[in-house]
């Protein structure tokens, strides 16, 4: 294996220098979900931080209006699957539990829906599920490390937020020989470095020969299995899910592994467990594994005409005159949410439903707006 010394300084974590030293270099996949999900060491499984004073902030902890909307998504899609009792409402990566929160406050005054929903977190970090249980205790929730665990049978009404970008993902290289895989492992003063080595025998067998020299293609197994997972769940029992993350709405090539503490960018090998890990989605690829098991899908919307389509400028009008004095405020953060320097644009939102259903938010029409 080709080593290129990493920016940080300083030698790798004793507990991965002493996997790489036994098992030989990680894939980029490997590597992701060790730093974010080992027992001992992993971002997610340890400590966590969300918010303004933590590493990142998601869109529920921007405005209430975000996930007020979700739950008027929620509420639409239960009316037109025929107001099933019981419903399961799913959250998959509630985050400390906010958005859920206040898509509660919405559906608590639809009729009947509360009353036939069964609420399931999956969420399979301890100090996460915590906070997710503080948080939503006046709704009972139940709890799932994955979503297998959720007992079949009935539809579903099921939201993702950022979920898919924290799902291990390799990444492949075009060198001069053909299509390598990049790994880490140590370079030569003890530090986590990246370098090259063959794929394993079929696992570069979809990549284009006539990439460009350089080029830095993505595949996550795991983002296409949790779509297929989903897709088949509500083929098979009913119901719809809405996907939210940052990605891309066509595939394409780049490098997009990043690590984030406190609101920047910081080296994804200098800071391994101690820093959110990220990738960008492969929304067709998303797509296409969950139409694979008989699921529809929406075309991929943008966030900003996705918000705007469920009436997110007529929320913020009313908030605005309910609150006189956070007016300014409620304008900033409309401003976030459907910018498209900020998250209105890159951000992308797609629905997985049963055949039948047309979901608000979308186009038919429309690929990405």
């Amino acid at each position: 294996m080709s080593a290129a010394a990493a920016d940080g300084s300083g030698g790798a974590p004793a507990w991965l220098a002493c996997r790489i030293a036994m098992d030989g270099p990680l894939t980029v996949a490997e590597f992701m979900t060790a730093c974010l999900h080992d027992l001992r060491h992993g971002y997610y499984a340890n400590h966590p931080s969300l918010g303004p004073r933590g590493d990142f902030i998601t869109a529920p902890l921007v405005s209430q209006m975000f996930g007020e909307l979700v739950g008027a998504w929620m509420a639409e899609v239960w009316r037109q699957m025929g107001s099933p009792a019981p419903v399961q409402l799913v959250e998959l990566g509630p985050g400390d539990g906010t958005l859920m929160d206040d898509a509660l406050r919405v559906l608590r005054h639809v009729p009947g829906l509360l009353g036939a929903a069964e609420l399931w977190l999956v969420e399979p970090s301890r100090p996460l599920r915590a906070l997710q249980a503080e948080r939503l205790a006046y709704a009972r929730p139940r709890f799932a490390d994955t979503l297998a665990e959720l007992p079949p049978g009935a539809p579903l009404i099921l939201v993702a937020n950022e979920v898919f970008d924290c799902l291990p993902t390799r990444q492949f290289v075009r060198a001069p020989g053909g299509w390598a895989e990049r790994r880490i492992g140590l370079g030569a003063a003890g530090e986590l470095a990246f370098g090259l080595s063959p794929p394993p025998s079929g696992a570069a067998e979809d990549l284009p020969a006539d990439a460009y020299e350089g080029a830095v293609a993505e595949r996550s197994p795991a983002q296409a299995a949790l779509a297929a997972e989903i897709g088949a769940r509500v083929a098979e029992d009913g119901g719809a899910a809405l996907v939210v993350d940052y990605g891309r709405a066509e595939t394409g090539y780049g490098d997009t592994l990043q690590a984030l503490s406190r609101h920047a960018r910081v080296d994804p090998l200098a800071s391994a467990g101690v820093a959110d890990l990220t990738v960008h989605v492969d929304f067709p690829a998303l797509a296409e594994a969950a139409r694979v098991q008989g699921a529809a899908v929406s075309p991929v919307a943008s966030q900003r005409a996705f918000l705007r389509r469920l009436g997110v400028e007529a929320r913020a009008a009313a908030l605005a005159r309910s609150r006189p004095d956070q007016a300014e405020v409620i304008a900033r953060q409309l401003h976030r949410l459907t910018a498209p320097d900020q998250m209105g644009e890159l951000f992308k939102v797609v629905s997985i439903h049963t055949q039948g259903l047309a979901p608000p938010g979308f186009t038919p029409q429309e690929g990405t707006p």
